[in-house]
């Protein structure tokens, strides 16, 4: 696999056959990362760091050349800080994030219909049926590119082939701002001297497993009995793994995937005991969990509260309302009652999260249960349209004013950052 910082990058040269490679995946390039450029174009071609600048945060994004210093995503703040303590740390905007990921969406459906979204930075083309229209798969991907650039400023590579998972391969050797064609024929060439971590369902503990009986590579997998594989790490994934290594993968592009859940949560600094200051963060991330729900069209009808201990002791509670919503201040309500009942008020609190679930397509005509969302409804939408201007935080509810305590916000579903 290539390495993400980059280091390993593979395109493809002009003249190659793109008949049979008729699936795209097209993955941003340090996308949180290149949306906080945006704002920062004087620190282009530095070490950045996206995150919260707190004892106990974690890196939400790092561009390429912070990368190269060793620094990744999901890594605690402090170690990266040790690896490279040059590198500009930046807060995170995630509303920032749900806005350029709609604005590239938005041109890969203009490309296709066949568009499957992978959280929200990634995505699965399938244009097979594009060329009457736009052109080969080359020119659908390229132009793709050329649009993403010209009408967001961001960078994307795209890996074209005939089957999903091995364009996902392609893109993440394609890294960064690249594309690579892995036609039919080409598979195996391809896939077989890669590592056995670049397939699908070869974590840590499979990869050790397999590298002690001396399968190192795709290729090694692949020349390895099916029986003896199923031994090894079970039935089912001997199976799969089986067939993934002779790039057998029969998933087709499925359109409009939905997000099954949006949620936000934060690790406070200091382990917290009071209730006041645990509500004042359930109505912040209410109220950011509301912003990802109106910007993706959603409502969600299961509010789900999490709470971390001193000890670590996790619990999740959840509450499923009467109608869906995508209000910030009903959200909290919700769970502000979830937390009340859960009878902990002064246990000391590290981490505190709230998430919405079964989620939908919003505008379904049902007339609201509650008498007062119309007027939260407008304040909230005054704040997004704000905010859209000039950036989030710009406007925020009087109750949240001067709270700081909690930082290292993390939006679950913004786990990745290619």
């Amino acid at each position: 696999m290539s390495k993400q910082d980059g280091s390993g990058r593979q395109v493809s040269a002009a003249d190659v056959d793109d008949s049979t490679a008729t699936v795209l995946h097209v993955d941003m390039d340090a996308f949180f990362a290149s949306v906080e450029l945006l704002e920062r174009p004087d620190l282009r071609g530095r070490p950045v760091i996206v995150a919260h600048d707190s004892a106990r945060s974690v890196v939400t994004a790092a561009t390429y050349e912070a990368r190269k210093f060793g620094v990744n995503s999901a890594m605690p703040l402090a170690i990266a800080k040790r690896r490279c303590p040059q590198a500009i740390v930046l807060e995170p905007h995630f509303e920032r994030y749900s806005h350029y990921s709609g604005l590239v969406m938005g041109i890969c459906d203009e490309l296709t219909p066949s568009v499957e979204r992978l959280g929200i930075d990634e995505a699965f083309l399938d244009v097979a049926g594009s060329g009457k229209h736009i052109g080969s798969p080359i020119v659908v991907a390229t132009l793709l590119r050329q649009r993403v650039l010209a009408e967001t400023g961001l960078v994307c590579s795209v890996g074209a082939a005939a089957t999903k998972f091995v364009a996902k391969l392609a893109s993440s050797r394609a890294k960064p701002d690249g594309l690579l064609v892995i036609p039919r024929e080409g598979t195996l060439d391809f896939l077989h001297p890669l590592p056995i971590s670049g397939l699908w369902g070869v974590g840590g503990k499979t990869e050790e497993t397999l590298r002690n009986r001396g399968v190192h590579t795709i290729g090694d997998l692949a020349n390895t009995p099916v029986d003896v594989l199923r031994r090894i790490v079970g039935d089912a994934a001997g199976a799969k793994l089986h067939e993934l290594a002779w790039g057998i993968d029969a998933r087709t592009v499925q359109p409009r995937a939905e997000e099954k859940s949006i949620g936000h949560e934060v690790t406070f600094e200091t382990d917290v005991t009071d209730p006041a200051v645990i509500r004042r963060e359930l109505l912040r991330l209410s109220g950011m969990v509301a912003v990802r729900l109106r910007g993706g069209g959603a409502v969600g009808r299961t509010v789900v509260l999490k709470l971390r201990f001193g000890d670590f002791t996790t619990i999740t509670r959840s509450r499923t309302l009467g109608e869906a919503t995508d209000l910030g201040r009903r959200i909290y309500d919700e769970v502000s009652e979830v937390y009340a009942a859960v009878g902990k008020p002064n246990a000391r609190v590290r981490l505190v999260g709230v998430r919405m679930e079964q989620l939908s397509e919003a505008g379904g005509g049902q007339m609201s249960l509650w008498d007062d969302d119309d007027g939260w409804r407008e304040a909230e939408d005054v704040m997004d349209a704000v905010s859209a201007r000039f950036g989030r935080g710009s406007v925020t509810q009087a109750s949240l004013l001067g709270n700081r305590r909690g930082r290292g916000s993390e939006a679950k579903g913004f786990a990745r950052d290619g």
